[in-house]
């Protein structure tokens, strides 16, 4: 069944646009706004339950009306007439009788009337609900026929009111009258109702008049015939006459009704937001007020006073002319308020017992207005104005008000605190990019730019932090100050203070000849035990010269992984020796190391390696450095340089001597006699001895049994090895060793201090691990709903969890850091762990539960690990060179990319004439103009330019022949699949799609 719009809104009472809006929201977006849309049935029952009560008010609204039309006489004026009539001639010998009891009624209730008044009373609820109770005191009428006299002078006023007709209708015309003002009584209209005609009457004939009207019925049952034709004819009369007197009204009253039941009429909610503006406005004017009724306060006292003290010259008179010569008062302005309130206190005084003789004068009445009494009057005066409030409300208002403002002081400590840094010296770059929220290279480009090369996983000083946080507006608070002073520096004096040999860092690109230098100074070989032939472990030497002086030698790595490495090694040493093959160039890494030792503030050395090669050119290197102003004595400048051949040994004692030229000239001194202080260089586990540490002694001696803190770790030393393993009991300034017995593998780079007991090495220990993991909650970056929203942009977006356990510190660091550098838009790589040692079974565990590949460089996973690994399906990768693991990861990462797709257009195609076989379709008589066209290709129809269709070849014919392929200038028949909309002239394109694997 279908039904239209325009049927549903009259039944429903709703307009069209309503129910196609409704309808709209619940899906039915093809509904028209249209009175001659059809809705289905499931349609109009949504409608129905939705606008169910409008249609309640319309069918309740019809019933009235339906009520009061049929009360209306105007269709049934003659039947009513001849009604009249049939009554008249029925009533004729009666009339003379009713009109004398009538006029006695009107008298009588003169009398009666104090004792009428209170039954007139319950008439107030009795509009809508029949009692039966006040038909009772009309009975009454009767007994008081006797009274003829106190009737005849009232009789006037309702013949003249009337028309001309018989007394009884003159007499009920205004018995509706009588109803309508007891109800309008009943609403507290006593003004209407205190006019000096005929009171009493009017109340009685509306206590007679009401239960006249709706209590007919009972009282057609009594026993004279006479009262119940006095009924009969009231009945006719009240049909008649309703409708020209009480018809407008009732219709008013009906209305307010319908519009109390109507939900639809009612005024919107304000929303939070309109309240919140209303507030406000609110406020400001209140503001306003307050600032004008200051103002105008201190206006109008001092003249005030000013008047008062004029008194005595001018009298009386004066005053009595300054109040009635007034200017008129406006009440709108503060002001005039103010002046109005004014002079109604003189008049008030005026007229008190005192005469004008008595008003005199006296200079100490003179008051003196202050500030508080100025802010007292405000107050008062904007409390006369809130009289209207409650208490209660005026004390929620408060309350909110002081909600808001502990919300803006929370706000406002929020956005300061926002831009707080409250962090451990030291935290890597990466971490103080996450804790700004900014990308880390911003972090990496602001250190470059005051002369500092720093890696992701490098840590920065304090001074580094600051200038990195002021770039970026935040403030830094150094949370581990006090862990820091807890760890006195004793002072030296300059009598204990003793000549050290001077650290000597070798740095320069891969494969430039550092290890090589070293290998020749100290007559080995460490080539030979490097992976690959390149160094991935900073190295510590010591060496003996042929006059007896010592040179500590650091080896650090030239790849670019270990920045790290090369930084912590300009950091400790005091000479640096930058090493440039002569048949080579200046190399980024080379830039890279002399930037370290310029921040470092270290005196360098420059060496040009392998002079004795035949393509060696040691001035053109020179040339290069001079271009980065860095001018070598020989080009007058002020840096030493030296060429060399490390292999056979060319100048190599010639850069000897120049670098303890360097050394002697820093004056290099420390106090052996003094608990020992200085950095770790690289930190391992060994399977057999434990945790392993090589420090470098930078002041004070390191003996066996000091027990040492380094970072988080510490212990007790149960060993100590020099760089050819051969064991020692101490360490003079200057000198690198091996150490055993500490509890963790501690950082590579940071310090370590000698202390007197174990208690307060656990202490300071126990604290440095509370920052450190308070730091680690800082810096873990969640992922939010912008990062969630970019991921589902892209599409393809994929994770790479790595686990990385290597032999040495440096080394993790290193090679963590270049995994994390890989990742790009795409793929981002996670190494949610690295640590020091063999892969273990809770490596695997852990690569197991978050879908991880573990990478292990120059490590070996234990027999249980490689088992359980074998077991859960965790790829194990092991790496003894960085550049294989950097370069696998990355072609890990290319692999989870979704190859693009390429199309590759094969061959040209012109359709000469169409055939059209039954059964089969339409077929292209086709001239191939350009390259191959084969079976398995795809095709395109192309129509004065426009590609109108894309699909596969059906079939290809030459001749009756089904073939493979067609070259160019052949002719071939082609029919398309699904497609037979094929004319001459037409080019067909055949194409095939390739995927390309994206790189990275």
């Amino acid at each position: 069944m279908t039904i239209r719009i325009s049927k549903v809104t009259r039944e429903l009472n709703v307009g069209s646009a309503t129910l196609v809006e409704f309808l709209h929201k619940k899906g039915f977006t093809d509904v028209k706004d249209d009175l001659n849309q059809k809705l289905t049935d499931k349609q109009y029952r949504l409608l129905v339950a939705e606008f169910s009560q409008d249609k309640s008010i319309r069918e309740e609204a019809n019933r009235f009306l339906q009520e009061r039309y049929s009360k209306r006489p105007k269709a049934d004026e003659p039947e009513e007439a001849s009604v009249k009539e049939e009554s008249k001639a029925s009533a004729e010998p009666e009339v003379l009788v009713e009109p004398v009891i009538k006029i006695k009624t009107v008298g009588k209730i003169d009398l009666d009337a104090p004792k009428v008044e209170k039954p007139a009373e319950p008439v107030k609820p009795v509009e809508s609900v029949k009692p039966a109770a006040p038909v009772k005191p009309v009975e009454p009428e009767k007994p008081t026929e006797p009274v003829k006299e106190s009737a005849e002078p009232e009789v006037t006023a309702p013949v003249k009111s009337s028309s001309k007709p018989e007394p009884k209708k003159t007499v009920q015309k205004k018995q509706p009258e009588t109803v309508k003002t007891e109800a309008q009584k009943a609403k507290t209209s006593k003004p209407e109702v205190a006019k000096k005609q005929k009171p009493k009457d009017e109340t009685v004939k509306s206590v007679a008049s009401s239960p006249a009207e709706k209590v007919t019925a009972p009282k057609a049952t009594a026993d004279t015939k006479s009262e119940a034709e006095k009924e009969q004819g009231k009945e006719q009369v009240f049909k008649v006459k309703i409708p020209k007197d009480g018809g407008l009204k009732l219709k008013t009253v009906g209305k307010i009704d319908l519009t109390a039941i109507n939900q639809s009429t009612r005024p919107k909610k304000k929303s939070k937001e309109e309240k919140k503006k209303e507030r406000e406005a609110k406020e400001q004017l209140r503001q306003k007020q307050r600032q004008q009724f200051k103002d105008s306060l201190i206006k109008e006292i001092k003249p005030t006073q000013g008047a008062e003290g004029s008194r005595p010259q001018d009298g009386p008179r004066k005053k009595k002319r300054v109040r009635i010569g007034g200017e008129k008062v406006d009440l709108t302005k503060a002001e005039n308020y103010h002046q109005g309130s004014g002079s109604g206190e003189s008049r008030s005084s005026k007229g008190g017992g005192r005469s004008s003789k008595d008003r005199r004068y006296n200079k100490n009445d003179k008051n003196d207005f202050s500030n508080k009494d100025v802010n007292r009057q405000i107050r008062d005066t904007f409390s006369s104005f809130q009289k209207g409030k409650s208490s209660s409300s005026r004390y929620r208002k408060d309350k909110r008000e002081q909600v808001q403002m502990r919300q803006q002081e929370a706000l406002e400590q929020e956005m300061a605190e926002s831009k707080v840094l409250k962090l451990t010296e030291f935290v890597t770059a990466n971490e103080l990019a996450t804790m700004m929220n900014i990308p880390v290279n911003k972090v990496i480009a602001t250190c470059m730019s005051v002369g500092m090369m720093v890696s992701i996983n490098q840590r920065l000083d304090a001074d580094t932090i600051k200038i990195v946080a002021d770039e970026y507006g935040f403030t830094t608070d150094f949370i581990s100050v006090e862990v820091a002073q807890q760890i006195s520096e004793e002072e030296d004096r300059e009598e204990d203070l003793q000549p050290r040999a001077p650290i000597v860092t070798v740095m320069g690109h891969v494969d430039h000849g550092k290890t090589s230098l070293l290998d020749y100074i100290r007559k080995s070989n460490v080539i030979a035990g490097e992976a690959g032939g390149i160094t991935q472990h900073i190295g510590a030497y010591n060496v003996q010269l042929e006059d007896g002086r010592h040179i500590t030698f650091l080896d650090t790595p030239g790849h670019e992984a270990f920045t790290a490495m090369r930084a912590r090694g300009a950091q400790v040493t005091d000479v640096a020796i930058i090493i440039v093959a002569a048949d080579d160039n200046v190399m980024p890494q080379t830039k890279e190391a002399i930037a370290h030792a310029t921040a470092a503030g270290v005196p360098i050395v420059f060496a040009i390696n392998k002079i004795d090669k035949p393509s060696a050119d040691p001035e053109r290197i020179k040339e290069k450095l001079a271009q980065m102003n860095f001018l070598v004595e020989d080009w007058g400048g002020k840096y030493q340089s030296q060429d060399i051949s490390a292999k056979k040994g060319t100048g190599v004692p010639e850069l000897m001597e120049k670098v303890l030229l360097e050394a002697e000239m820093l004056e290099l001194k420390a106090n052996p006699n003094r608990n020992a202080t200085g950095s770790i260089i690289e930190s391992s586990l060994d399977k057999g001895r434990g945790y392993i540490a090589t420090v470098l002694v930078s002041n004070g001696t390191l003996n066996m049994g000091d027990i040492v803190i380094a970072g988080t770790s510490w212990g007790k030393i149960k060993a100590m090895f020099n760089e050819r393993n051969q064991k020692i009991k101490s360490a003079a300034p200057s000198e690198p060793v091996l150490i055993l017995g500490l509890n963790g593998a501690p950082q590579a780079g940071v310090s370590f201090h000698v202390v007197e007991t174990e208690r307060e090495a656990r202490e300071i220990t126990g604290k440095r691990e509370q920052l450190q993991r308070e730091q680690g909650i800082r810096t873990t970056q969640t992922l939010t709903l912008d990062e969630i929203g970019r991921r589902i942009k892209m599409g393809d977006f994929h994770e790479l969890n790595l686990i990385v356990k290597a032999d040495v510190d440096g080394s993790v660091e290193a090679l963590s850091d270049s995994l994390i550098k890989l990742s790009t838009s795409n793929v981002k790589v996670n190494v949610i762990h690295k640590a020091v040692g063999a892969i273990s079974e809770s490596d695997v565990s852990l690569a197991s539960a978050s879908n991880a590949i573990i990478i292990g460089f120059e490590v070996r996973p234990s027999s249980a690990a490689k088992r359980m690994a074998e077991q859960n399906d965790v790829d194990i990768h092991i790496y003894s060179i960085i550049y294989d693991a950097i370069d696998e990861v990355k072609s890990a990462m290319e692999g989870l990319l979704a190859p693009k797709i390429k199309e590759e257009v094969t061959s040209t195609v012109e359709v000469m004439e169409v055939f059209h076989i039954s059964k089969v379709g339409a077929v292209a008589g086709c001239r191939v103009r350009d390259g191959k066209v084969s079976r398995n290709d795809r095709a395109r129809v192309i129509r004065d330019g426009i590609v109108i269709h894309t699909g596969s070849i059906q079939t290809l014919k030459r001749f009756k022949d089904d073939v493979r392929e067609v070259p160019a200038g052949m002719e071939c028949g082609i029919s398309l699949a699904s497609f037979n909309d094929i004319k001459e002239g037409d080019m067909i394109e055949t194409f095939i799609t390739i995927e390309v694997k994206q790189t990275l």
